[in-house]
Protein backbone atom coordinates (compact mmCIF):
# COMPACT_ATOMS: atom_id res chain seq x y z
CA UNK A 1 0.00 0.00 0.00
CA UNK A 2 1.25 3.24 -1.44
CA UNK A 3 0.86 6.91 -0.04
CA UNK A 4 -1.61 9.27 -1.83
CA UNK A 5 1.67 11.74 -2.72
CA UNK A 6 3.39 8.22 -4.37
CA UNK A 7 -0.33 7.37 -6.27
CA UNK A 8 -0.91 10.65 -7.35
CA UNK A 9 3.02 11.19 -8.59
CA UNK A 10 2.45 7.54 -10.44
CA UNK A 11 -0.91 8.85 -11.75
CA UNK A 12 0.88 12.12 -12.86
CA UNK A 13 3.30 10.31 -14.88
CA UNK A 14 0.72 7.97 -16.13
CA UNK A 15 -1.90 10.49 -17.87
CA UNK A 16 -0.27 11.70 -21.10
CA UNK A 17 -2.14 13.11 -24.26
CA UNK A 18 -3.52 10.52 -26.05
CA UNK A 19 -3.30 12.55 -29.68
CA UNK A 20 -4.53 15.74 -31.19
CA UNK A 21 -7.61 16.81 -33.18
CA UNK A 22 -9.13 20.26 -35.59
CA UNK A 23 -12.09 20.98 -34.29
CA UNK A 24 -14.97 24.26 -34.80
CA UNK A 25 -14.42 26.90 -32.21
CA UNK A 26 -18.19 25.73 -31.16
CA UNK A 27 -17.60 22.62 -30.08
CA UNK A 28 -13.97 23.41 -28.28
CA UNK A 29 -15.16 24.74 -24.96
CA UNK A 30 -13.32 22.18 -21.89
CA UNK A 31 -10.79 21.12 -24.47
CA UNK A 32 -6.96 22.37 -24.03
CA UNK A 33 -5.77 23.87 -27.15
CA UNK A 34 -2.76 22.13 -28.95
CA UNK A 35 -1.36 24.49 -30.40
CA UNK A 36 -1.20 28.44 -29.85
CA UNK A 37 -4.26 30.45 -31.60
CA UNK A 38 -2.13 33.33 -33.51
CA UNK A 39 -4.32 36.59 -35.02
CA UNK A 40 -5.49 36.82 -38.19
CA UNK A 41 -6.43 40.21 -38.06
CA UNK A 42 -5.65 42.83 -36.29
CA UNK A 43 -8.42 43.97 -33.44
CA UNK A 44 -9.85 46.45 -33.93
CA UNK A 45 -9.69 46.24 -37.74
CA UNK A 46 -9.56 50.26 -38.45
CA UNK A 47 -9.07 53.61 -36.02
CA UNK A 48 -12.55 53.04 -34.21
CA UNK A 49 -14.45 55.25 -31.65
CA UNK A 50 -14.58 54.54 -28.23
CA UNK A 51 -17.72 56.53 -27.48
CA UNK A 52 -21.29 57.87 -29.58
CA UNK A 53 -20.10 61.56 -30.39
CA UNK A 54 -18.88 63.21 -33.56
CA UNK A 55 -15.74 62.65 -35.26
CA UNK A 56 -13.45 65.59 -36.20
CA UNK A 57 -10.50 67.49 -37.03
CA UNK A 58 -8.30 68.66 -34.18
CA UNK A 59 -7.20 71.63 -35.98
CA UNK A 60 -11.21 72.84 -36.67
CA UNK A 61 -11.74 73.12 -32.61
CA UNK A 62 -8.33 75.27 -32.24
CA UNK A 63 -10.70 78.01 -31.17
CA UNK A 64 -14.54 77.33 -29.33
CA UNK A 65 -16.98 77.84 -29.80
CA UNK A 66 -16.68 76.24 -32.99
CA UNK A 67 -19.39 75.57 -35.75
CA UNK A 68 -18.80 72.36 -38.07
CA UNK A 69 -21.16 70.92 -40.89
CA UNK A 70 -22.18 67.24 -40.02
CA UNK A 71 -20.64 65.86 -43.37
CA UNK A 72 -22.17 62.41 -43.13
CA UNK A 73 -22.69 59.54 -40.43
CA UNK A 74 -19.68 56.44 -39.73
CA UNK A 75 -22.07 53.27 -37.80
CA UNK A 76 -19.95 49.98 -37.31
CA UNK A 77 -18.91 47.30 -40.20
CA UNK A 78 -18.63 50.45 -42.84
CA UNK A 79 -15.43 51.41 -44.66
CA UNK A 80 -13.57 54.26 -42.96
CA UNK A 81 -14.57 57.81 -44.79
CA UNK A 82 -12.46 60.92 -45.51
CA UNK A 83 -13.35 64.27 -43.48
CA UNK A 84 -12.94 67.82 -45.16
CA UNK A 85 -11.60 70.75 -43.58
CA UNK A 86 -14.73 72.17 -41.60
CA UNK A 87 -16.65 69.70 -41.14
CA UNK A 88 -17.74 66.64 -38.72
CA UNK A 89 -19.14 62.88 -38.82
CA UNK A 90 -21.86 61.50 -36.66
CA UNK A 91 -19.91 58.74 -35.14
CA UNK A 92 -21.24 55.81 -33.49
CA UNK A 93 -19.52 53.67 -30.60
CA UNK A 94 -16.92 50.93 -32.82
CA UNK A 95 -17.44 52.89 -36.14
CA UNK A 96 -14.41 53.41 -38.19
CA UNK A 97 -12.85 56.76 -37.50
CA UNK A 98 -12.98 58.92 -40.72
CA UNK A 99 -9.48 60.02 -42.45
CA UNK A 100 -8.33 63.21 -41.19
CA UNK A 101 -10.26 63.43 -38.09
CA UNK A 102 -7.95 62.43 -35.24
CA UNK A 103 -10.58 62.81 -31.93
CA UNK A 104 -14.09 61.89 -31.32
CA UNK A 105 -16.35 64.38 -29.32
CA UNK A 106 -18.83 62.95 -26.99
CA UNK A 107 -21.76 63.93 -28.10
CA UNK A 108 -23.10 64.82 -24.66
CA UNK A 109 -20.98 68.01 -24.87
CA UNK A 110 -22.35 68.92 -28.75
CA UNK A 111 -25.62 70.52 -29.67
CA UNK A 112 -26.90 69.94 -32.94
CA UNK A 113 -29.24 72.72 -35.02
CA UNK A 114 -29.94 70.61 -38.21
CA UNK A 115 -26.66 70.01 -40.57
CA UNK A 116 -24.53 71.45 -37.94
CA UNK A 117 -23.10 70.93 -35.04
CA UNK A 118 -22.01 72.89 -32.41
CA UNK A 119 -19.26 73.09 -30.05
CA UNK A 120 -19.72 75.09 -27.19
CA UNK A 121 -15.99 74.50 -25.05
CA UNK A 122 -13.01 72.78 -25.35
CA UNK A 123 -13.78 68.90 -25.09
CA UNK A 124 -10.67 67.98 -23.22
CA UNK A 125 -7.68 66.07 -23.58
CA UNK A 126 -9.28 62.63 -24.18
CA UNK A 127 -9.59 61.87 -27.99
CA UNK A 128 -12.17 58.63 -27.57
CA UNK A 129 -10.46 56.39 -30.26
CA UNK A 130 -9.49 52.84 -29.95
CA UNK A 131 -6.29 52.96 -32.45
CA UNK A 132 -5.76 49.45 -35.32
CA UNK A 133 -4.66 46.94 -33.50
CA UNK A 134 -4.29 47.96 -30.31
CA UNK A 135 -6.21 45.16 -28.68
CA UNK A 136 -3.96 43.04 -30.85
CA UNK A 137 -1.86 43.60 -33.70
CA UNK A 138 -1.89 40.80 -36.64
CA UNK A 139 0.41 37.93 -36.04
CA UNK A 140 0.41 38.15 -32.02
CA UNK A 141 -0.10 35.01 -29.89
CA UNK A 142 -3.24 35.33 -28.02
CA UNK A 143 -3.97 32.00 -26.52
CA UNK A 144 -1.05 29.81 -25.73
CA UNK A 145 -1.10 25.73 -26.45
CA UNK A 146 -2.06 24.48 -22.90
CA UNK A 147 -4.66 26.94 -22.33
CA UNK A 148 -8.27 25.35 -21.55
CA UNK A 149 -10.95 26.71 -23.73
CA UNK A 150 -13.69 28.12 -21.67
CA UNK A 151 -15.84 31.21 -22.41
CA UNK A 152 -13.15 33.83 -22.22
CA UNK A 153 -11.02 32.07 -23.90
CA UNK A 154 -13.08 31.22 -26.59
CA UNK A 155 -13.92 34.48 -26.99
CA UNK A 156 -10.17 35.43 -27.87
CA UNK A 157 -9.46 32.48 -30.23
CA UNK A 158 -13.13 33.90 -32.42
CA UNK A 159 -11.43 37.38 -32.06
CA UNK A 160 -8.33 36.01 -33.84
CA UNK A 161 -10.44 35.15 -36.40
CA UNK A 162 -9.96 31.60 -35.68
CA UNK A 163 -12.74 28.87 -37.42
CA UNK A 164 -11.32 25.65 -35.82
CA UNK A 165 -8.66 24.93 -33.17
CA UNK A 166 -5.81 22.60 -32.74
CA UNK A 167 -6.60 20.97 -29.12
CA UNK A 168 -5.86 17.88 -27.54
CA UNK A 169 -8.55 14.47 -28.05
CA UNK A 170 -10.92 13.98 -24.63
CA UNK A 171 -10.35 10.26 -23.98
CA UNK A 172 -13.10 7.65 -24.82
CA UNK A 173 -13.78 6.39 -21.13
CA UNK A 174 -15.83 3.28 -20.78
CA UNK A 175 -17.16 2.70 -17.10
CA UNK A 176 -17.95 -1.07 -15.85
CA UNK A 177 -20.13 -1.24 -13.22
CA UNK A 178 -19.88 -4.29 -10.73
CA UNK A 179 -22.42 -5.96 -8.16
CA UNK A 180 -24.96 -8.10 -8.70
CA UNK A 181 -27.39 -5.59 -6.72
CA UNK A 182 -26.82 -2.95 -9.20
CA UNK A 183 -29.93 -1.77 -11.66
CA UNK A 184 -30.45 1.56 -13.50
CA UNK A 185 -32.15 3.81 -11.68
CA UNK A 186 -35.79 3.78 -12.23
CA UNK A 187 -36.19 0.02 -11.64
CA UNK A 188 -34.63 -0.39 -8.25
CA UNK A 189 -38.10 -0.01 -7.03
CA UNK A 190 -39.25 -3.39 -8.90
CA UNK A 191 -37.00 -5.81 -6.87
CA UNK A 192 -36.63 -5.54 -3.15
CA UNK A 193 -32.48 -7.07 -3.35
CA UNK A 194 -31.90 -4.12 -6.17
CA UNK A 195 -29.82 -1.13 -5.30
CA UNK A 196 -29.91 1.69 -8.39
CA UNK A 197 -26.64 2.13 -10.06
CA UNK A 198 -25.54 5.77 -8.40
CA UNK A 199 -21.77 5.42 -8.94
CA UNK A 200 -21.21 4.85 -12.24
CA UNK A 201 -23.01 7.79 -13.22
CA UNK A 202 -21.48 10.44 -10.85
CA UNK A 203 -17.96 9.16 -12.04
CA UNK A 204 -19.20 9.66 -15.72
CA UNK A 205 -20.68 13.01 -14.81
CA UNK A 206 -17.09 14.45 -12.87
CA UNK A 207 -15.04 12.67 -15.83
CA UNK A 208 -16.92 15.15 -18.51
CA UNK A 209 -16.18 17.86 -16.02
CA UNK A 210 -12.59 17.21 -16.50
CA UNK A 211 -12.45 16.57 -20.43
CA UNK A 212 -13.32 12.90 -20.86
CA UNK A 213 -16.12 11.33 -23.04
CA UNK A 214 -18.22 8.46 -21.95
CA UNK A 215 -17.94 6.07 -24.55
CA UNK A 216 -19.96 3.08 -22.72
CA UNK A 217 -20.85 2.50 -19.08
CA UNK A 218 -22.08 -0.81 -18.59
CA UNK A 219 -22.98 -3.12 -15.46
CA UNK A 220 -22.06 -6.56 -15.23
CA UNK A 221 -22.99 -7.80 -12.21
CA UNK A 222 -20.03 -10.36 -10.46
CA UNK A 223 -20.26 -13.14 -12.88
CA UNK A 224 -16.11 -13.32 -13.89
CA UNK A 225 -17.32 -14.94 -17.24
CA UNK A 226 -19.63 -12.12 -18.38
CA UNK A 227 -16.73 -9.21 -16.62
CA UNK A 228 -14.23 -10.81 -18.55
CA UNK A 229 -16.21 -10.03 -21.77
CA UNK A 230 -16.89 -6.67 -20.41
CA UNK A 231 -13.61 -6.15 -20.05
CA UNK A 232 -12.42 -6.77 -23.87
CA UNK A 233 -15.11 -4.94 -25.00
CA UNK A 234 -14.63 -2.08 -22.69
CA UNK A 235 -10.83 -2.42 -23.69
CA UNK A 236 -11.56 -2.23 -27.02
CA UNK A 237 -14.04 1.22 -27.07
CA UNK A 238 -12.26 3.33 -25.01
CA UNK A 239 -8.58 5.37 -24.35
CA UNK A 240 -9.79 4.77 -20.36
CA UNK A 241 -11.36 2.17 -18.38
CA UNK A 242 -12.98 3.28 -15.16
CA UNK A 243 -14.03 -0.15 -13.38
CA UNK A 244 -16.17 0.40 -9.60
CA UNK A 245 -16.69 -2.01 -7.13
CA UNK A 246 -15.16 -5.27 -7.04
CA UNK A 247 -11.56 -4.57 -5.88
CA UNK A 248 -11.87 -6.37 -1.99
CA UNK A 249 -10.62 -9.54 -1.29
CA UNK A 250 -14.64 -10.83 -1.55
CA UNK A 251 -15.66 -14.45 -3.35
CA UNK A 252 -17.21 -12.13 -6.16
CA UNK A 253 -14.65 -9.13 -6.96
CA UNK A 254 -13.22 -10.08 -9.67
CA UNK A 255 -12.65 -5.92 -11.03
CA UNK A 256 -8.77 -6.94 -11.29
CA UNK A 257 -8.83 -10.56 -12.28
CA UNK A 258 -11.24 -9.56 -15.26
CA UNK A 259 -8.45 -7.94 -17.11
CA UNK A 260 -5.89 -10.60 -16.35
CA UNK A 261 -6.52 -12.20 -19.97
CA UNK A 262 -5.54 -8.85 -21.26
CA UNK A 263 -2.87 -8.80 -19.66
CA UNK A 264 -3.17 -6.60 -16.58
CA UNK A 265 0.03 -4.90 -15.35
CA UNK A 266 -1.04 -2.95 -11.94
CA UNK A 267 0.71 0.55 -11.58
CA UNK A 268 -0.49 0.72 -7.95
CA UNK A 269 -3.23 -1.42 -6.23
CA UNK A 270 -3.98 -0.03 -2.63
CA UNK A 271 -3.47 3.50 -1.79
CA UNK A 272 -2.95 4.69 2.34
CA UNK A 273 -6.34 6.93 1.92
CA UNK A 274 -9.68 7.33 3.44
CA UNK A 275 -12.14 6.80 2.10
CA UNK A 276 -10.96 4.56 -0.90
CA UNK A 277 -8.41 2.54 0.16
CA UNK A 278 -8.76 0.19 -3.06
CA UNK A 279 -8.46 2.47 -5.75
CA UNK A 280 -5.96 1.23 -7.97
CA UNK A 281 -4.64 1.98 -11.39
CA UNK A 282 -2.70 -0.82 -14.49
CA UNK A 283 -2.62 -1.02 -17.72
CA UNK A 284 -4.29 -4.06 -19.85
CA UNK A 285 -3.58 -4.06 -23.59
CA UNK A 286 -1.69 -1.08 -23.48
CA UNK A 287 -5.07 1.17 -21.70
CA UNK A 288 -5.60 2.71 -18.91
CA UNK A 289 -7.56 0.97 -16.29
CA UNK A 290 -8.73 2.84 -13.01
CA UNK A 291 -10.26 0.86 -10.60
CA UNK A 292 -12.58 2.85 -8.06
CA UNK A 293 -13.95 1.55 -4.64
CA UNK A 294 -17.79 0.64 -4.77
CA UNK A 295 -19.27 2.74 -2.34
CA UNK A 296 -20.52 5.81 -3.45
CA UNK A 297 -18.35 7.94 -0.96
CA UNK A 298 -15.25 6.36 -1.94
CA UNK A 299 -15.79 6.50 -5.49
CA UNK A 300 -16.51 10.27 -5.86
CA UNK A 301 -13.58 10.59 -3.35
CA UNK A 302 -11.07 8.87 -5.09
CA UNK A 303 -12.46 10.13 -8.47
CA UNK A 304 -11.86 13.74 -7.70
CA UNK A 305 -8.70 12.63 -6.12
CA UNK A 306 -7.07 10.46 -8.63
CA UNK A 307 -9.39 10.82 -12.01
CA UNK A 308 -9.36 14.22 -12.62
CA UNK A 309 -5.55 14.57 -12.89
CA UNK A 310 -5.27 11.87 -14.40
CA UNK A 311 -7.86 13.35 -17.34
CA UNK A 312 -6.22 16.58 -17.06
CA UNK A 313 -2.60 14.67 -18.16
CA UNK A 314 -4.16 13.04 -21.27
CA UNK A 315 -5.75 16.48 -22.56
CA UNK A 316 -2.86 18.36 -22.47
CA UNK A 317 -3.47 19.93 -19.44
CA UNK A 318 -0.93 19.84 -16.16
CA UNK A 319 -2.71 17.19 -13.62
CA UNK A 320 -2.12 19.58 -10.75
CA UNK A 321 -4.55 22.20 -11.75
CA UNK A 322 -6.74 19.60 -10.80
CA UNK A 323 -5.12 19.57 -7.14
CA UNK A 324 -5.65 23.39 -6.24
CA UNK A 325 -5.06 23.12 -2.69
CA UNK A 326 -6.19 26.01 -0.41
CA UNK A 327 -6.35 27.08 2.99
CA UNK A 328 -9.56 27.98 5.05
CA UNK A 329 -10.62 27.96 8.37
CA UNK A 330 -12.63 25.35 10.30
CA UNK A 331 -16.15 25.98 11.81
CA UNK A 332 -15.92 22.99 14.00
CA UNK A 333 -13.57 20.38 15.45
CA UNK A 334 -12.29 17.31 13.06
CA UNK A 335 -11.30 14.31 14.84
CA UNK A 336 -7.74 12.76 15.07
CA UNK A 337 -6.53 10.87 11.74
CA UNK A 338 -5.41 7.33 12.10
CA UNK A 339 -2.61 5.80 10.24
CA UNK A 340 -4.17 6.60 6.91
CA UNK A 341 -4.47 10.15 5.09
CA UNK A 342 -7.89 11.13 5.07
CA UNK A 343 -10.22 12.94 3.39
CA UNK A 344 -13.20 14.85 5.09
CA UNK A 345 -15.94 15.59 3.23
CA UNK A 346 -17.26 19.59 4.02
CA UNK A 347 -19.10 22.42 2.85
CA UNK A 348 -18.98 26.29 3.34
CA UNK A 349 -20.35 28.10 6.25
CA UNK A 350 -20.40 31.61 5.07
CA UNK A 351 -16.32 31.87 4.97
CA UNK A 352 -15.83 28.89 7.50
CA UNK A 353 -15.62 25.14 6.50
CA UNK A 354 -18.12 22.96 8.40
CA UNK A 355 -17.52 19.16 8.14
CA UNK A 356 -20.00 17.00 7.21
CA UNK A 357 -21.61 15.18 10.46
CA UNK A 358 -22.32 11.90 8.24
CA UNK A 359 -18.61 10.68 6.70
CA UNK A 360 -19.87 6.80 6.16
CA UNK A 361 -18.25 6.02 2.65
CA UNK A 362 -21.66 4.68 2.01
CA UNK A 363 -23.87 7.70 2.33
CA UNK A 364 -25.01 9.51 -0.80
CA UNK A 365 -27.06 11.64 0.97
CA UNK A 366 -24.03 13.44 2.87
CA UNK A 367 -22.16 13.40 -0.37
CA UNK A 368 -25.19 15.25 -2.75
CA UNK A 369 -24.22 18.25 0.29
CA UNK A 370 -20.35 17.96 -0.16
CA UNK A 371 -18.55 20.95 -1.66
CA UNK A 372 -15.26 20.82 0.03
CA UNK A 373 -12.72 17.88 0.72
CA UNK A 374 -10.56 18.76 3.67
CA UNK A 375 -7.01 17.29 3.97
CA UNK A 376 -5.20 15.70 7.12
CA UNK A 377 -2.59 14.22 7.04
CA UNK A 378 -1.79 10.73 8.57
CA UNK A 379 -1.37 10.82 12.23
CA UNK A 380 -2.52 14.29 12.68
CA UNK A 381 -4.06 15.72 15.62
CA UNK A 382 -7.63 16.93 15.88
CA UNK A 383 -7.93 20.16 14.14
CA UNK A 384 -9.88 22.07 16.40
CA UNK A 385 -12.56 25.56 14.96
CA UNK A 386 -10.54 28.33 14.26
CA UNK A 387 -7.58 26.08 12.90
CA UNK A 388 -6.39 26.49 9.04
CA UNK A 389 -6.58 23.21 6.81
CA UNK A 390 -6.09 22.29 3.83
CA UNK A 391 -9.78 22.03 1.17
CA UNK A 392 -10.17 21.52 -2.50
CA UNK A 393 -13.63 21.87 -4.14
CA UNK A 394 -15.29 19.00 -4.69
Amino acid sequence: MISFDEALAIVTSAGQPIGTESVGIECAPNSALAADVIAAIDSPRADVSAMDGYAVREADLAHVPARLRVSGESFPGQLPRRIAAGKCVRIFTGAPVPAGADRVVIQEIVRREGEWAIFERDPGPARHIRPRGSDFPLGERLLAAGTLLDARTIVGAAAADAASVQVFRRPRMAIVATGDELAEPGTARDDLAAVPDSVSLGVAALAKQWGGECAARMRAGDDRERLEAAAREALNAADLVIVTGGASVGEKDFARAMFESAGLELLFSKVSIKPGKPVWLGRASGTLVLGLPGNPTSALVTARLFLAPLLCGMTGRDPASALRWHRATLARTLPACGDRETFFRARWADDLIEPLNDQDSGAQRALALAELLVRRRANASAARAGDQVEVLAF
